[in-house]
């Protein structure tokens, strides 16, 4: 839990003057006021939840009053509303992962709103401009809450959307359990300062290997978010094809099938899988990383054969994000580095003790004369191309808060121009990564391993 400093105190008073706690607040798209509906209401709660064999594991966190995050539905350019409600003994706020929204409503405490305290809420309100797959989670006391359960599934709809025989959404996490069932140490400072600390029971949407069925011979759209604080993930479907159709919410620029597709905590990717024709056919999506591959979950097909062809499938509508013009654009540097260990300062978000990562030789928490300062100041509406460099041995899921960018090169494979919020950045590998400024705020980028974010792989940008 983060330090509450004079400066921390003056911060929230200011925003919490500037905004308000607990009153309706409605979004904003292009300077005019939207109306918002009635909100959904979204409890945090501490339950206990059958995750394993030993037993109920008890202090489990999560929104509702019972079992997983409930999926979150909206609709593409209407306006949505839901108000937090904090049960749980230490501050929250929520995060809505990849929605462009307008930055009040962003969830970063004291950066862009004050803590919501135990007993009060927060009302959040805004029109979410894209469809796909999202996800909300809290984002401060972010190792505990999320490694505890707070992660939840967003799915912005969009009625020109092609015409799927059946959906299914999974909640991809790792849950830190002793062989009693109940929670071990959330992570390791060794293991912080290497690839992160892994779970030790894996599951989809709060079970280990849940099936599912689906229509034989029909397609799916099968919606994925890894919503894991560490965990990267190769995935492979056996027994059916499958058709990457869209990654981090946004449409490929060319679909290609799923062989294996490698991806960090903070993404998502959808699926078309065209199922077996044989009634009880059984497809196993697969994550093969490392030598021990695990079978996340089945499909089971049921009923006859509707006899679909993925290649009918209409396109997926691009969202409506602007294109750089990279011939004028401005260049960041952003390095990613190891740092010499060393006790982390205080941060707005807190820290968990020690610094071992940096963006651009600033560990953020750490040195900084003040760990507030932007990494880069951009003005509103010009364009800009992020030079990111990782000359560390592990991989970093980079993820930025209130634009979307666009893939243009890497050093070390061929990519396509995805339009993206998070990208998985190899060792040693060289990208760049174009995005307009276009939505004005501070909005923070940093590492989606959370044990890294926390460590000093953090920063933000201010768009003015």
């Amino acid at each position: 839990m983060p330090i509450l400093t004079r400066r921390n105190l003056l911060k929230a008073s200011a925003i919490a003057g500037a905004y308000g706690v607990g009153l309706d607040i409605a979004g904003r798209s292009g300077g005019s006021a939207i109306a918002a509906p009635e909100p959904q209401v979204l409890k945090t709660t501490k339950i206990q939840a059958d995750l394993m064999d030993a037993g109920a594991t008890q202090n489990v966190l999560t929104y509702g009053e019972a079992g997983m995050p409930p999926v979150v539905r909206m609709k593409k350019g209407e306006p949505f509303a839901a108000r937090l409600v904090n049960g749980i003994d230490d501050p929250t706020t929520i995060h809505w992962h990849g929605i462009r929204l307008p930055n009040k409503m962003d969830g970063v405490p004291f950066l862009t709103q004050p803590y919501v305290y135990t007993g009060d809420h927060f009302d959040y309100a805004f029109t979410p401009p894209d469809s796909g797959t999202f996800w909300y989670h809290p984002h401060c006391n972010t190792l505990i809450q999320m490694g505890h359960g707070m992660t939840g599934v967003i799915v912005v709809e969009n009625p020109k959307d092609p015409t799927f025989d059946s959906e299914v959404v999974l909640n991809l996490r790792d849950w830190r359990l002793g062989g009693d069932g109940q929670f071990i140490a959330q992570f390791r400072p060794r293991d912080s300062a290497k690839s992160g600390t892994y779970g030790t029971v894996r599951t989809a949407n709060w079970r280990q290997q849940p099936q599912y069925d689906a229509p034989s011979g029909g397609l799916v759209r099968l919606r994925l978010a890894i919503t894991d604080v560490t965990r990267i993930y190769s995935f492979r479907l056996e027994g059916a094809e499958a058709t990457v159709i869209a990654i981090d919410g946004n449409p490929v620029p060319q679909r290609f099938p799923l062989e294996l597709l490698q991806l960090g905590p903070g993404q998502r990717l959808e699926l078309a899988v065209r199922m077996p024709d044989d009634e009880g056919a059984i497809v196993k999506l697969e994550d093969i990383r490392g030598t021990d591959p695990k079978v996340l979950a089945t499909l089971r097909s049921v009923g006859g054969t509707l006899k679909r062809d993925v290649r009918d499938l209409a396109t997926v509508e691009d969202n409506p994000v602007a294109k750089a013009d990279i011939g004028s654009a401005q260049h960041i540097p952003l390095i990613l580095s190891a740092t010499a260990e060393n006790s982390a300062d205080n941060s707005i978000c807190g820290s968990l003790g020690f610094s071992f990562w940096a963006i651009n030789k600033v560990p953020w928490p750490g040195d900084s004369p003040d760990p507030t300062t932007p990494l880069a100041e951009l003005k509103l509406g010009k364009s800009y191309v992020i030079d990111m460099e990782n000359v560390t041995p592990h991989t970093h899921p980079i993820h930025l808060h209130g634009m979307s960018f666009t893939v243009l090169s890497s050093s070390t494979r061929q990519v396509q121009p995805f339009v993206s919020d998070t990208y998985l950045i190899q060792p040693n590998e060289k990208v760049q990564l174009a995005f307009v400024a276009d939505n004005p705020g501070d909005w923070v980028l940093h590492c989606h391993i959370i044990e890294h974010q926390k460590t000093g792989m953090t920063s933000y940008l201010r768009v003015a």
